[in-house]
């Protein structure tokens, strides 16, 4: 599995010593140099700074907290004093709340108070802003709120809402007083709601009775309704007006009377570790785990990533694209903690037009966008030309995650959008609350590579013995902790489920299951999961889900749905079906499949095709063959896609042989 590399690479931006220098990178760089006598060179040294970063992660971490005002003035030795993975302790005795550091700005001085927080956008709204002062009042209001209601520290708090600032108020109000929070997207269905929330048991549930997408409206009171009789823990519900401003649930508590009595915020103070949010896996065998995440990993996580790779500034305009159920929506929230100004969109990525975000970045004055692989290359195959159609003036960095960008749309940006923009690929995962690998302002831009792995980040790509290859396809892991990994899986009391995650096959090592390629210039490719998790839009998802939603359809016996990231940059995501004796793939049964998926798991869920097979192979413990199958239709050989000895029918297989050289996989 090895790719040719020998090419001359298309550089499309390089820093200059001027523009290295300038950065917030090389500020944090030059004070660290100073004080603890060390030399990153002048312009500093990417690579001589992340060395320093993950040979020392107690100096690095400690001087992050510090440079960020996080945690100033914490000693080496109570940094990291415990370092085994899982299990390392971080910061032991310190306390803070990312409530807190998310708001600060507007009270030291960093940034106006009556300067947005917020910017909202909306398919069927003008943008509203929401000033720092308003937003610190509004959270206040809401965690008082939470207190009345009984909500102590360690509670769920749980919201099913689009990316509206309702969202970003709940979480920080939940966050101010110690709740954890967690959230889904109001185009999941009933079933995979509860699949998330019922596990954590919520007390308040924050929920809209609709949303717009594509110029659409869909009403969700059905599905509120369902969700408050299903989780018998809630204590109250807080309905968020969208669709139907004049009505209000029985029962429920309107969201204006939740945030009406405006007052200072009271932040409590928690240990480092305590639990912030709950986030989930894809699901891809059985219900999505939920990985908690800490107050103190994620806020010193989230400034070194926004703040020293992103070169975010207070002042800054940030956007993501993201859902309330994707991880780059905490991401994108996170901004909040350099003092930018967060833009949250509510809509479809591309509404009413296909240039909808570049339209937005030119309306709200955008510094960065940041956006999915999918987004762009879908530009580019549109023939946009962005920089030409909208003023793009104020944007300095574009970002791309969710999925491998293609080295043709890297080359779009700098010839359609802007030829002086910092282009960023990044790869991370929910499961950290970050990246991995990704970008830097001294390092050049090259067509279709990530630039590195990230400060503090211990990556590497290793073969099937666990060593350590370069120019090679290998598994992508982390040997050293982070403090952004989760805390636990929530109702995994002895770990098991979490070392079964990511510290299998090598204890003590993080696999993360992407395949990543270090080239000889220590730049890095990413060409997909290794596992058998769907990526569509950047947004991972689990097989699990479509299983369960298709499973009742008499006319199916079997059925697998696969991920398939292809050459040209484009993903694939088919469902194969066995059909039950004497049945047909009608029209009508088709649309029973769709709607079935759409209905119980999400419009994301829906696969590009539903093709007829004859058998789905399994191993022979039982277990559907999702990842061999899947590296088939990448074009790898048969006879190293898979070990037709493991397969309880191998003539199965070669129908799917077939179908993957018809497809020119191969």
């Amino acid at each position: 599995m090895t790719s040719d590399t020998s090419a001359e690479p298309t550089v499309l931006w390089r820093p200059t010593p001027e523009s290295m220098r300038a950065t917030r990178l090389a500020q944090f760089a030059a004070e660290v140099a100073q004080r603890r006598g060390l030399d990153f060179g002048d312009p500093p040294d990417y690579d001589a700074i992340w060395r320093w970063s993950v040979e020392h992660l107690d100096q690095f971490w400690g001087d992050v907290a510090g440079w960020t005002g996080v945690l100033p003035g914490v000693p080496d030795e109570e940094v990291l004093p415990q370092r085994e993975m899982p299990g390392a302790v971080w910061f032991p005795g310190s306390t803070l709340n990312y409530a807190a550091q998310a708001l600060r700005h507007a009270v030291d001085g960093t940034v106006p108070a009556d300067s947005p927080a917020l910017i909202a956008v909306a398919e069927d709204r003008e943008p509203v802003e929401v000033s720092w002062a308003a937003l610190r009042a509004r959270v206040g209001a809401f965690a008082a709120t939470l207190r009345r209601l009984g909500v102590q520290r360690g509670d769920r708090v749980v919201g099913y809402l689009p990316n509206v600032p309702e969202a970003v108020v709940a979480f920080l109000g939940a966050a101010s007083i110690g709740a954890v929070w967690s959230s889904c997207a109001p185009d999941f269905g009933t079933r995979s709601v509860l699949d998330r929330f019922a596990q954590i048991e919520p007390t308040v549930l924050v929920a809209v009775d609709g949303y717009r997408w594509n110029g659409r409206e869909y009403d969700r009171r059905d599905v509120v309704t369902e969700l408050r009789s299903a989780l018998p823990g809630i204590r109250a519900t807080i309905a968020v007006p969208r669709l139907f401003p004049d009505e209000v649930p029985m029962g429920a508590l309107p969201w204006a009377e939740a945030v009406a009595d405006e007052q200072e915020p009271r932040f409590e103070p928690l240990p480092f570790d305590h639990p912030l949010w709950i986030v989930y896996s894809s699901g891809t065998t059985g219900l999505p785990k939920g990985i908690v995440h800490g107050h103190g990993g994620v806020a010193l996580e989230e400034c070194k990533q926004l703040a020293l790779h992103g070169d975010v500034r207070p002042g800054d305009r940030f956007y993501w694209y993201a859902s309330t159920a994707w991880i780059m929506w905490n991401i994108a929230t996170s901004a909040l903690l350099c003092g930018a100004t967060v833009v949250v969109h509510d809509g479809a990525p591309a509404y009413p037009g296909i240039d909808a975000q570049f339209a937005l970045a030119a309306q709200t004055r955008l510094t960065y966008l940041g956006t999915s692989a999918g987004y762009l290359t879908a530009c580019e195959k549109a023939g946009l030309r962005p920089g030409d159609a909208h003023d793009l003036s104020a944007l300095r960095s574009i970002g791309s995650t969710g999925s491998p960008l293609p080295a043709s749309a890297f080359s779009w940006v700098y010839d359609a959008v802007k030829p002086d923009v910092f282009l960023g690929s990044l790869s991370g995962g929910t499961d950290v609350a970050t990246g991995f690998i990704g970008s830097s302002l001294l390092l050049p831009v090259t067509a279709g590579e990530l630039q590195r792995p990230m400060l503090g980040v211990a990556a590497a790509s290793w073969d099937e013995r666990g060593e350590p290859v370069v120019g090679e396809l290998g598994e992508l892991v982390v040997t050293a902790p982070m403090p952004s990994m989760p805390l636990h899986f929530w109702n995994d009391p002895q770990g098991q489920r979490y070392r079964e995650a990511y510290f299998e096959p090598w204890p003590g090592v993080w696999r993360h299951g992407d395949w990543m390629e270090v080239t000889e210039r220590g730049t890095c490719i990413i060409t997909g999961r290794s596992d058998s998790t769907l990526n569509r839009g950047g947004v991972r998802m689990g097989t699990a889900d479509i299983y369960a939603a298709v499973e009742s359809i008499p006319e199916l016996v079997d059925c697998v749905v696969l991920g398939v990231e292809q050459r040209d940059g484009s993903y694939w995501m088919p469902l194969f079906v066995q059909l039950a004796p004497g049945e047909e793939l009608t029209d009508e049964l088709r649309t029973a499949i769709t709607d079935a998926i759409r209905r119980q798991a999400s419009p994301r869920h829906v696969p590009d095709e539903i093709l007829v097979v004859p058998a789905v192979p399994r191993t022979r413990t039982g277990k559907r063959l999702e990842v061999p199958l899947k590296r088939l239709f990448q074009g790898v050989d048969p006879a190293t896609a898979l070990n037709v000895g493991a397969v309880d029918d191998p003539a199965a297989v070669e129908h799917y042989v077939a179908l993957a050289h018809a497809r020119g996989a191969r």
